[in-house]
């Protein structure tokens, strides 16, 4: 493809249009995870399609909590036209089992929140409430 002919964005464009802010995109190009831009005669950076394309694929798995080193995984499964989709199914796999390990540690935590809020009047003298009572417990975890 002519570069002449391409549409070029700013970096506050690209990043506007992908939902992350110009320090997010300067800092996955620091990390690897968008390559260096093409640069105008004034030094400004100038983003193709390609780059608005790969940086909402980043933008969107972060939003599902896949690390730095996951996204890098990714895009080049993404690349892979063999093995990409099993690949990308493991980290996902991964993820999930991740999320629902946390979810489960969220749900405890609840659980005894919700005990000591339940047991705590809301008035009186600090040394007859439960919830600091436990807090201050050194039995307990």
């Amino acid at each position: 493809m002519n570069t002449n002919h391409r549409n070029f964005v700013t970096i506050g464009r690209l990043a506007a249009a992908a939902g992350v802010g110009i320090d997010t995109v300067r800092y996955y190009e620091r990390e690897g995870l968008l390559p260096a831009p093409a640069r105008n005669e004034s030094g400004y950076r100038r983003y193709d399609d390609a780059s608005a394309t790969r940086l909402r694929f980043i933008r969107r798995a972060r939003d599902l909590g896949f690390s730095l080193d996951d996204v890098r995984d990714l895009l080049a499964l993404s690349a892979d036209g063999r093995h990409g989709t099993q690949g990308a199914r493991q980290r996902a796999e991964a993820r999930l089992a991740d999320v629902e390990r946390r979810i489960a540690e969220l749900r405890r935590v609840q659980r005894g929140l919700k005990k000591l809020v339940d047991a705590c009047p809301g008035h009186g003298p600090p040394d007859t409430c439960p919830i600091l009572a436990a807090l201050g417990d050194k039995e307990s975890p």
